[in-house]
């Protein structure tokens, strides 16, 4: 299919398609109000007061904005009167970019991808440069950017070979939006093949390494270690299980139940990755143990077993108060979080047999013996609660586990001296 044909085609289609994603968007918002505000711009009303001619930088949601923090920390330093406008697709993300950056940088939702929606917002803030993170890829913001002539980059570019089946069937719309790149910086050679295979300028298409490799403590993250550690009224041993998704709770929860046969004084953190089921999870742990809820700032007592924490931009804070992590979303289709950010702490790290987000990342923790990984489709539960007791009574393995870990992010950082030399040749 001709290129501005099938362009052509999609906007039709994202047209007609712009009120079920608003009505999605009101749905979803039964259970997490915050979808229902600022919804003018989700449509590219943006406000009054915003800026022009800075440089848009987009993060889809929480763990992108946390893998650009140190990025978007750099280029205010380098470029203090630049006006940088920080978007997101999700609520949570939106919280992060205010926690972190307040009004030093401007922040709004990213537009839906119809015409006239990216019209408006391309308008308001006329940027030299559009940044877009990981698989940001969106046909109708681009090629309008492009004829703009706004210089386009692509960081961390990932692209896993699951969402390959899907933009292999789409190479008509996904190809020219591709080409459209000035730079796209990808996080491994692998990612880079698969950029290539669809079409991907092979001369502007470069590894540069992973950003979320670069960890950078801030001080409020300091800050915020102290705070949550005062809430802990005895030394006692911490599994803190990060970022859950729906069915992750329940293998959790029965992995801590025969866990605590060997280690009665064992503290669960409990991490949900999204706030619309803080409610749920905290009553799914009261039927059966003493829980405390971040949100009700209590006193994490000697008889209470689990720590909910329904809480927002806290999980980093968080990983330095436990002594064996366990990553979310690892124990289905989802494909796993971040596990670098507790290796950056030094923690034992155990995952969930699927962590396909994280290709790359596992293959080098796991050659240098620095994770710990489920294996095929037996009882979770029973294999958690196995590595768990092991790694809680063999204090030497468990503190090997963590240095290799940090030891993998400190060999591999770089990324973030990559992205910025690429950004800021477009910035001077």
């Amino acid at each position: 299919m001709n290129a501005q044909l099938s362009l052509f085609a999609y906007r039709i289609v994202i047209l007609l398609l712009t009120p079920i994603l608003l009505l999605a968007l009101f749905i979803r918002s039964i259970n997490h109000k915050a979808y229902r505000a600022r919804l003018a711009e989700r449509l590219g009303f943006l406000p009054n007061h915003f800026k022009k001619n800075g440089i848009v930088i987009h993060a889809a949601s929480v763990g992108e904005v946390l893998a650009l923090k140190p990025l978007v920390t750099e280029l205010l330093a380098l470029h203090p009167t630049k006006i940088i406008t920080f978007t997101t697709f999700t609520p949570t993300g939106s919280a992060q970019v205010k926690q972190h950056f307040g009004d030093r940088v401007q922040h709004c939702y990213l537009p839906i991808d119809n015409p006239l929606s990216t019209h408006l917002f391309l308008n308001k803030l006329v940027p030299s440069s559009l940044i877009v993170m990981e698989t940001e890829l969106w046909p109708n913001l681009i090629a309008q950017a492009k004829n703009r002539k706004i210089k386009l980059q692509l960081i961390n570019g990932r692209l896993s070979d699951n969402s390959m089946k899907s933009y292999r069937k789409l190479t008509w719309l996904i190809t020219p939006c591709l080409k459209s790149f000035d730079d796209i910086l990808c996080q491994s050679q692998d990612n880079q093949v698969n950029f290539l295979s669809l079409g991907a300028d092979g001369d502007t298409t470069i590894v540069s390494g992973n950003l979320k490799y670069d960890i950078r403590l801030t001080d409020q993250t300091i800050a915020k270690q102290a705070e949550l550690a005062g809430y802990l009224q005895n030394k006692r041993p911490i599994w803190l299980v990060a970022s859950t998704h729906p069915g992750d709770e329940e293998i959790i929860l029965n992995a801590f139940q025969q866990a605590l046969e060997a280690q009665p004084d064992l503290l669960l953190i409990l991490v949900p990755r999204h706030p619309e089921r803080f409610n749920d999870i905290a009553n799914l742990c009261q039927q059966t143990y003493q829980t405390v809820r971040r949100s009700e700032q209590s006193t994490v007592l000697a008889e209470h077993q689990i720590w909910l924490l329904d809480s927002l931009g806290e999980l980093m804070a968080a990983f330095a108060l436990a002594d064996i992590v366990t990553m979310g979303g690892s124990f289905s289709h989802i494909g796993g979080h971040n596990p670098l950010e507790p290796a950056f702490y030094h923690k034992a790290i155990i995952v969930g047999p699927n962590m396909s987000n994280f290709k790359d990342v596992m293959q080098t923790m796991a050659k240098n013996q620095s994770i710990v990984q489920l294996t095929g489709d037996r009882d979770y539960a029973a294999q958690l609660a196995n590595h768990l007791g092991y790694l809680l009574k063999d204090e030497e393995r468990r503190i090997s586990l963590g240095d290799n870990a940090r030891k993998v992010v400190d060999e591999n950082q770089g990324a973030l001296a990559t992205t910025l030399e690429k950004i800021d040749q477009y910035l001077k």
